[in-house]
């Protein structure tokens, strides 16, 4: 069942009430309060410039286990060769934007239009969503960002200008922050190349349901601090 949204009340469905596709509901905005409740309850916003908002929560949830993350032994070399230069929440905007503007195989436009921008930008500058930024000789060539609710990493997208460098991103993720799991959302086959599997909703509801957000939470996580 597809349940409307108005822009006054900020409460979902249950997640478990969404179609097969994952499609929950539709309508209402992306307010901050809105969002904050939408992660909060293991739902996300996912749509295009020509339909309205969609809200969706899938039945089997694509994740990452940090502790599970699969690095290959050429990938081991190239990190050990520190060609880039990792930071996180140094050029939120930049990263949003080139994530937005990145081609992607079998994908016309994009999901992450201005109103979506906008909005996480906003997410960023209240301190609850997220960036990693992989720099070659000063330059963004790389990167990830989402939003955390307590140590569940949400991630949104990545871009990658240069070969490896959302992998690094991601990995960067996994192994300096003491996150329980990153939400990867929908399957793809090279997010499960690094480990990603899918899991029962309820799995993740029921880890969901443990999490409290903290104002700037990814710096309090960051293990070199």
């Amino acid at each position: 069942m597809i349940f409307r949204l108005d822009k006054k009340h900020m409460l979902f469905p249950d997640p478990s009430l969404a179609e097969e596709d994952g499609l929950l509901a539709v309508g209402g905005d992306l307010q901050l309060k809105r969002l904050l409740n939408a992660y909060a309850n293991g739902i996300f916003p996912w749509y295009s410039d020509d339909t309205p908002i969609l809200w969706y929560a899938p039945h089997e949830r694509f994740v990452l286990y940090p502790q599970e993350i699969k690095i290959s032994k050429s990938m081991s070399k190239f990190l050990s060769k520190e060609e880039f230069a990792i930071t996180f929440n140094e050029d939120f905007e930049q990263v949003i934007r080139n994530c937005a503007r990145i081609e992607r195989k079998d994908q016309d436009g994009t999901w992450i239009v201005d109103e979506m921008q906008s909005a996480y930008i906003n997410l960023h500058k209240q301190g609850f969503a997220h960036s990693i930024e992989v720099w070659e000789n000063e330059t963004l060539v790389g990167g990830l960002y989402g939003v955390l609710v307590g140590r569940v990493f949400c991630g949104e997208s990545m871009f990658s200008k240069v070969s490896n460098a959302s992998k690094v991103a991601l990995i960067y993720l996994c192994q300096q922050f003491d996150l329980e799991l990153v939400d990867c959302q929908i399957h793809s086959e090279h997010l499960e190349s690094m480990g990603a599997k899918l899991i029962d909703s309820k799995i993740f509801y029921n880890l969901l349901n443990n999490q409290e957000y903290t104002a700037h939470g990814l710096q309090k996580l960051f293990r070199h601090s």
